[in-house]
């Protein structure tokens, strides 16, 4: 099979014919037919969480059961699920049993810890894959597998309300959906922050209030200060520890900073603003099985579109370019179905 891979250097990736695997007590075989490309894929191709040279990326997977391993009985064949970077975890520790499963301590994620689903056939553990309902895009359903799951999740954790001010910053492939989150499913005010003037056209298109160009305006905190009063709450997607600082002076008091982007660099954060503004700043890290099933069905129901464009799965090198030199709209799809 067909499978996109991190080469030998941990560098980069490359397209290599794999064997397809078998599934085992518990697993189950899914034929993908749609893979997204994540800026997480990225730090994966490059080493930055750890080399893992022929590790099989990709974690906006969806796919066709085709073949159900022993004690399987969550799926069947013919049900369409998700490849997601949450793969499984441990079941029973203290994050797992509590609802905070994406923090267990033994977890495996998809592309990086485990093989992933830029491949024609994939592995998956039965009960922590999610279905897709059947009116939603399975192309665009790849992209809220990560992508929309993580923003909506950080948007909860922002607590987000109808007619409160939630500030974006980055508007991407994550951030795009952020705004879609935040003011489709949760009725908010929305500010989107970018440095590409396409990205904010794109954000406005789908719901952002206001628009900043963070290269056109001088102090973009005290520009969101003076259209919001503040914002309560604010989501950093960029990967940038400029947007990171600045989401902590665009808050007003009592508002919550949700950290989702990965900069590899430490933010500055004073602590006597934190501590006399009751500032709190959080860390969210994609979603669980529960996250993604609500972010589906919003999906499902056209509250929230992703923007996405399907391409050959060939061109993944070049799309990890792209992706790299910041030049996507959007979402690139890897379309496994041509």
């Amino acid at each position: 099979m067909k499978a996109v891979v991190v080469n030998q250097k941990s560098s980069g990736v490359e397209i290599v014919d794999h064997e397809v695997p078998s599934p085992g007590h518990g697993e189950a075989l899914v034929k993908v037919e749609y893979c997204g490309v994540c800026h997480t894929d990225l730090h994966v191709a490059h080493g930055d969480f750890g080399q893992v040279p022929g590790r099989i990326l990709g974690h906006e997977g969806i796919g066709i059961v085709e073949e159900i391993g022993q004690g399987v009985d969550s799926l069947k064949v013919g049900d369409r699920v998700s490849i997601a970077w949450f793969f499984e975890g441990c079941g029973h520790c203290e994050y797992c049993t509590t609802g905070r499963e994406t923090l267990c301590r033994s977890v495996k994620n998809a592309g990086y810890s485990v093989d992933g689903g830029m491949s024609e056939y994939a592995i998956v553990t039965a009960d922590y894959a999610v279905k897709v309902p059947e009116n939603l895009d399975p192309a665009q359903a790849s992209s809220i597998t990560c992508a929309g799951v993580t923003t909506y999740k950080a948007i909860k954790e922002a607590g987000a309300a109808p007619g409160q001010w939630i500030v974006i910053f980055g508007a991407g492939g994550l951030g795009n959906l952020a705004v879609q989150y935040a003011k489709k499913v949760f009725n908010a005010h929305v500010v989107a922050v970018d440095i590409n003037n396409d990205k904010l056209e794109l954000a406005k298109e789908v719901g952002a209030d206001i628009t900043v160009n963070g290269k056109e305006i001088e102090d973009v905190a005290a520009y969101i200060q003076e259209k919001t009063g503040g914002c309560h709450g604010a989501v950093v997607t960029a990967v940038s520890k400029v947007a990171f600082n600045q989401a902590i002076d665009s808050v007003r008091a009592g508002g919550t900073v949700v950290a989702v982007g990965l900069p590899s660099e430490y933010m500055e954060l004073s602590i006597v603003k934190t501590v006399l503004d009751g500032i709190r700043v959080v860390g969210s890290l994609v979603g669980t099985r529960k996250d993604l099933e609500e972010a589906f069905a919003f999906g499902a129901e056209g509250l929230v579109v992703p923007v996405v464009e399907t391409v050959p799965v060939d061109t993944a090198p070049q799309v990890f370019d792209e992706m790299e030199k910041g030049l996507i709209q959007g979402r690139k799809v890897l379309d496994f179905t041509k």
